[in-house]
């Protein structure tokens, strides 16, 4: 092979080359560049947790995971003997303050009255009896008989006699009216107080039953019957699938000048059909790991917003956590 021939073979292997590799980037750039842009989310739902305010064991879960339930059914009974003890302390305190203000209100026994009125009519005959006296011995003062000192002394003792009717007229009065108002409103007050924590406790005991608050599915269940659950904690979560929506994370450069009230068209792989959503929310997530620079060196960075949106249409079927695809 003579020198010439082989440089026209290493040049026609260098265009051969140079042709495949223009062929490639020809067709990377008319196929990848025109790749669609794909955002994808997922179905969630508005979820509530089913809590008591009263520590106890349960004692009966009426639903399973998976039920649908109604709002007021009953979901779990909890057995809180300390409440319903608290209950007969309630009870018995407003039966007491009953009782003291049943008293205030009748007054004093019939006895005490009679006996009051029976001292008034003795005060009041010896008054009369001093008033007697001193008008006999008044008129034997003037006419000589006894010294000014035994007119003073009878005089006193009509003047005595006058106090003891007054006293026995108050006693009387007391006993007649029965206690003052100060007392009468002081045991009112106890009686509303000792109802007012009747009605505390019923509002525990009312906690020993759980009902649904909303219609919604039970996704969870977290304790056994027979185990105890404290203050404030979770016993299921209902999730209200009348209530869904979905989520997505969208690059700032992909929003394509979303905002609250369009509608764009989402697909869902789960049942292989498009529809309609409607954005209700759109906010920054803020959080440095989900910006991306557009440059390894310089440039700006680029962040993810999170766009929620809704079905326009009532949509069966759909369970969180089922995805969605936006194609751009």
């Amino acid at each position: 092979m003579s020198a010439k021939t082989q440089h026209n073979n290493i040049l026609l292997a260098v265009f051969g080359f140079i042709a495949v590799v223009a062929s490639v980037a020809a067709i990377g750039y008319f196929t990848l560049d025109k790749e669609e842009n794909i955002i994808q989310g997922e179905i969630e739902v508005s979820e509530y947790r089913v809590s008591s305010k009263v520590p106890g064991r349960i004692q009966e879960l009426r639903v399973k995971e998976g039920d649908f339930v109604h709002a007021g059914d009953t979901l779990a009974i909890i057995d809180a003997p300390e409440v319903h003890a608290k209950k007969v302390q309630a009870v018995s305190a407003r039966d007491a303050a009953s009782a003291l203000n049943e008293m205030a209100d009748n007054g004093a026994r019939e006895e005490t009255i009679r006996g009051a009125f029976e001292v008034l009519q003795q005060a009041k005959v010896a008054h009369e009896i001093a008033e007697k006296t001193f008008a006999r011995i008044n008129n034997l003062f003037e006419e000589g008989v006894v010294t000014a000192q035994r007119r003073d002394e009878a005089q006193a003792a009509v003047d005595a006699t006058a106090a003891q009717v007054k006293a026995a007229q108050s006693q009387y009065d007391m006993a007649r009216n029965g206690a003052r108002v100060e007392e009468r409103k002081a045991t009112h007050a106890q009686v509303n107080q000792a109802g007012g924590a009747i009605m505390e406790v019923n509002s525990y005991i009312n906690e020993t039953i759980q009902v649904a608050q909303m219609d919604g599915e039970v996704s969870e269940i977290y304790p056994k019957v027979g185990e105890l659950v404290g203050t404030g904690t979770p016993i299921m979560t209902v999730a209200m699938t009348k209530d869904v929506w979905g989520t997505f994370n969208v690059r700032e450069d992909m929003l394509d000048g979303m905002k609250v009230g369009d509608e764009f068209t989402a697909y869902s792989p789960a049942f292989k059909k498009d529809f309609r959503m409607k954005i209700f929310f759109i906010k920054d997530l803020g959080a440095f790991s989900v910006w991306k620079p557009t440059k390894s060196s310089g440039g700006y960075d680029l962040k993810t917003f999170e766009v929620k949106a809704r079905p326009t249409e009532p949509f069966e079927g759909l369970r969180p956590g089922m995805s969605l695809i936006i194609k751009k």
